[in-house]
């Protein structure tokens, strides 16, 4: 009976880990064509040259901050809707340090690729910035989300509130 009830609790915990991902993902992949688009949009316009078209770092600080706005209202309202919340101000203040790191990460891979590796063409850009550089930020803020600032207990939520009854521990991590 406790390796059963062990088992069941693990299995909620993973349950509640797996959606959350779903969910990160989701928003992500929303917050991923913001960026993207207001990126491209303001490197190359509409074909015919955006306004930051010799600015690849500014234009891509611009998509990022846009994207970490979206990123937050769909992780703040569905993603981690199920654990407590701290006040809004701390919780978007937290959300932006973390989107930093992870924009730092994605401008790091885009400078080194394009003024150490002198790759600078539109696709390269694109890789670099939004390929290599999108994937790393985002392992490292869906951990930092769930370690730093959604970390309250789950709260009762008709999804996944029901992988928590009162034998099963918190998922925190």
């Amino acid at each position: 009976m406790a390796l059963s009830s062990l088992l069941d609790r693990a299995r909620g915990a993973m349950d509640v880990v797996v959606r959350e991902m779903i969910k990160f993902g989701a928003v992500g992949a929303v917050a991923f064509v913001v960026d993207v688009g207001v990126f491209n949009l303001l490197r190359y316009g509409l074909g015919d040259g955006g306004p930051l078209e010799a600015k690849p770092i500014t234009a891509k600080v611009i998509s990022a901050t846009c994207a970490t706005v979206v990123a937050w209202l769909g992780n703040r309202i569905w993603t981690f809707r199920h654990r407590g919340r701290l006040k809004a101000a701390h919780e978007f203040a937290l959300f932006v340090a973390f989107n930093v790191i992870g924009m730092l990460i994605s401008v790091a891979c885009l400078w080194f690729s394009h003024y150490v590796l002198d790759l600078t063409t539109a696709r390269d850009d694109n890789i670099s910035a939004n390929g290599v550089g999108l994937l790393l930020g985002t392992l490292f803020r869906f951990w930092a989300y769930r370690t730093f600032v959604f970390t309250a207990e789950l709260a009762d939520d008709e999804v996944l509130g029901k992988h928590h009854d009162e034998h099963a521990p918190a998922v925190q991590d």
